[in-house]
């Protein structure tokens, strides 16, 4: 079960917004914190296998995390794991849901950290589920006012 899930309702097709989203070098457009993608040239996306390097900040810190698509289903659902060097960090999710507007996009995360390092990151660059909450708000902001342009 998801740690956080936000929807929001777009004017626009399931289809457009699953492009949108699942065009990961491109989710530094929409992300406070994902400052950009790229794919795997072995792995190129967004298929299921595909993996990909993600860049991110936080205030001052910079890291690289590294991701790979579990799931893509055009229209419907565009999935991945995160992970940290070895670790499993996070799983993110987006869901497509058509309605006689456009669509309702839910956006999921799930903190998949171990104990220890969750405590000594949410000590380095504050309380994962708050900066999560406010990102995945931006996030789903910006993907509606880019599919609604």
């Amino acid at each position: 079960m998801p740690d956080l899930t936000e929807t929001i309702t777009v004017a626009a097709p399931a289809d457009a917004l699953y492009t949108l989203v699942s065009d990961l070098p491109r989710m530094g457009e929409w992300s406070p914190e994902c400052t950009g993608v790229a794919w795997n040239s072995s792995t190129p996306g967004p298929a299921v296998g595909a993996r990909f390097v993600g860049r991110n900040r936080v205030g001052a810190a910079r890291w690289l995390t590294q991701g790979k698509v579990i799931e893509a289903d055009p229209g419907r659902r565009f999935t991945f794991k995160i992970f940290f060097g070895p670790l499993q960090v996070a799983l993110w999710s987006y869901e497509f849901t058509p309605t006689a507007e456009g669509c309702v996009v839910a956006e999921s995360w799930t903190d998949r950290r171990p104990a220890a390092l969750r405590s000594a990151m949410n000590a380095i660059f504050g309380d994962r589920l708050k900066l999560n909450q406010r990102g995945i708000r931006i996030t789903l902001d910006r993907l509606k006012a880019a599919a609604e342009a």
